[in-house]
């Protein structure tokens, strides 16, 4: 091709495009209506279907190409494994129980329910002449939209909940297996049973041992502190190894003659798995170079082919899109149910209606069933409205049918009724959580000693943290009298209700083994003391105030949440003057700090000094932006 063929006036269109729909969307930024559907609505407008001022030419069609493939990576990428609750933590109760309690399960059982809901209507769909293929139908009906799911639970506070960790695993089961399936249908339809199916399967293999491979070479410390010498600005090593991470899985997916989008959302499942400490960082950064270019340019150019007249010809377009949105929605209700089990009604049917949305992977799955020829291009036109209308719904009939109580403030129990629990509580809420002190919890017959397991919790215990609100909770604290009771505060929290941060007062050290095998952070007496002696040897000058200048000191742990304030040295924080950090604890380690430690998303800090630069520093550190 002449380069004189190729023009870059449409990419300039889009590109504006793409600069200008959220700024138009921030006015009803409340209702909840993603980025994406304005998005294609604008490709609409100047696409074929509208003002025809746009159309798709080479520049166009190879980075919409490529965006629809980073989509499928992002959306790997998107399952944050550290937010899905470990199994050991739901021991407890009868086998039943232990079921509606695991994501896991209630994922798998929905998808069924949901799957075998989207082949009855895909069959009824055919049977009245709609569509032709029930089976790709029954694909498209089944999927859901992690893109969407996600950031409405982050937004909502509820990620760190089981009831919201459990719709994330059945956005995630929907998204990764309908992936599969898709990707074995093509190649059963168009060369039918032969070796090239089980190619799906070598595919994942290849996945297996990639990340088997990649995780020994990041527990290595050479390889370690490389990766970290060239992670500087210009270097950005861990960018391009995703990248190419990516590009290696789609053109290995498509040298097996399998679909792309399978290869690519297998390399951000590995990325996923291998960022560990780095993942929100490096997430933020390839989300920065997919949602800054390459995704907006898909789905304009999705607006841009829409189909309208093709839709409109089939004489029946509006009363297509009611029928195919209503069993869209219909199917998820039915799968939805499998909540009823351990939620109430009004938690099912949100939860039903917030995993109806659907957007990214049933466009991918109409313009694969386009390209094979499956569906025409009215039925293709209809599938993206029906996209647009659920992920304008969903959202905010989601909002509306939760209950209040799951309120967008983190929840914390602290169980416990001396002055201690109270005061903790009071620091608590200054934090800005929903912090609630839970006193006068039932005695309990004592357990075996040593490492015997202890007696089940009191039944009055369990009822009374629920009544609490320890469902809502994303942690809790126990601080009873007696390391007996703590244990069963502990078991509450952990084996019936897979609370994921729990923390515990243990007296006894010996205790220490029995709390740890249930996923508790222990704190002893004895540790307390050592941490204070610690800090005074590291930071002596946080603890040089005069005696009756006390009561004005502070010592406060706080989790960076500042985007602007990550991966950055601690000389750069600017912390208020007085305001000392005595030590950085990232997940299971406790580093010691000095003027040139860098600082990252969600370490948490233990800063000591006045109470107000203390203070001041806090909401800067914690604060979004």
């Amino acid at each position: 091709m002449h380069e004189s063929d190729l023009s870059f006036i449409p990419l300039l269109i889009v590109i504006a495009l793409s600069f200008v729909v959220p700024l138009a969307l921030s006015p009803v930024r409340r209702l909840g209506i993603p980025v994406i559907v304005g998005e294609i609505v604008a490709g609409i407008v100047v696409g074929k279907s509208g003002l025809g001022v746009v159309s798709e030419g080479p520049v166009l069609e190879v980075l919409s190409v490529f965006g629809f493939a980073y989509l499928m990576f992002l959306s790997g990428l998107e399952i944050d494994f550290t937010q899905i609750p470990s199994r050991r933590g739901l021991r407890a109760g009868s086998r039943l129980q232990r079921t509606v309690r695991n994501p896991f399960a209630v994922g798998i059982a929905m998808f069924l329910l949901t799957g075998v809901g989207s082949v009855l209507a895909g069959f009824w769909l055919r049977h009245v002449d709609l569509v032709d293929n029930p089976w790709l139908m029954a694909l498209i009906l089944s999927t859901t939209s992690l893109g969407v799911v996600a950031p409405v639970l982050k937004e909502r506070g509820l990620i760190g909940l089981r009831y919201g960790q459990t719709i994330l695993v059945c956005a995630l089961i929907a998204d990764f297996v309908t992936i599969l399936l898709i990707s074995s249908y093509v190649i059963l339809r168009s060369k039918g049973v032969t070796l090239e199916l089980f190619l799906v399967l070598v595919l994942v293999l290849i996945f297996l041992g990639a990340y088997r491979i990649a995780a020994r070479v990041r527990e290595n410390v050479p390889a370690q502190r490389l990766m970290r010498l060239l992670s500087s600005a210009t270097s950005q090593i861990r960018v391009r190894g995703s990248l190419a991470l990516a590009l290696v899985f789609i053109a290995l997916a498509e040298g097996l003659g399998i679909e792309n989008i399978l290869g690519a959302f297998l390399a951000g499942v590995i990325v996923s798995l291998l960022a560990g400490s780095q993942s929100s960082f490096l997430r933020e950064k390839l989300d920065a170079i997919g949602y800054g270019l390459f995704i907006p340019i898909f789905f304009i150019t999705v607006g841009v082919n829409f189909d309208l007249p093709a839709l409109l010809a089939s004489g029946s377009a509006l009363e297509l899109v009611l029928l195919l949105t209503a069993v869209a929605f219909g199917v998820k209700l039915l799968g939805g149910l499998v909540f009823r089990l351990a939620y109430g009604w009004r938690e099912t049917f949100a939860a039903s209606t917030l995993l109806s949305s659907r957007l990214s992977l049933i466009i991918a799955v109409a313009t694969i069933g386009m390209e094979i020829g499956a569906i025409s291009p009215a039925m293709d036109a209809a599938i993206i409205l029906v996209a647009i209308i659920t992920c304008m719904i969903s959202p905010v009939l989601f909002s509306k049918l939760l209950p209040a109580s799951y309120e967008a403030r983190e929840r914390v129990l602290v169980a416990g009724d001396d002055a201690d629990a109270e005061s903790l509580t009071r620091r608590l809420r200054h934090q800005h959580l929903d912090a609630i002190q839970v006193t006068g919890l039932p005695d309990h017959e004592t357990g075996g000693a040593g490492g015997e397991r202890p007696a089940a919790p009191p039944q009055a215990m369990v009822r009374d943290l629920r009544e609490a609100g320890i469902e809502q909770a994303t942690a809790v604290v126990a601080m009873q009298a007696e390391d007996e009771r703590n244990l069963h505060v502990c078991r509450i929290a952990r084996e019936l209700h897979a609370v994921r941060n729990v923390v515990a007062w243990v007296r006894d050290p010996d205790r220490n083994r029995r709390f740890l095998d249930l996923g508790v952070r222990v704190i002893n007496p004895a540790n307390s003391k050592l941490l204070i002696l610690e800090g005074m040897v590291l930071s002596a000058e946080a603890f040089a105030s005069e005696p009756e200048a006390e009561a004005d000191q502070d010592v406060r742990a706080v989790k960076l949440h500042n985007r602007l304030l990550a991966n950055q040295p601690l000389r750069n924080l600017a912390l208020p003057e007085g305001v000392t950090v005595l030590r950085i604890q990232r997940r299971d380690t406790v580093l010691v700090p000095g003027q040139d430690t860098m600082v990252r998303a969600n370490d948490i800090l233990t800063l000591a000094g006045d109470a107000e630069p203390v203070d001041a520093a806090a909401r800067r550190l914690t604060r979004r932006w």
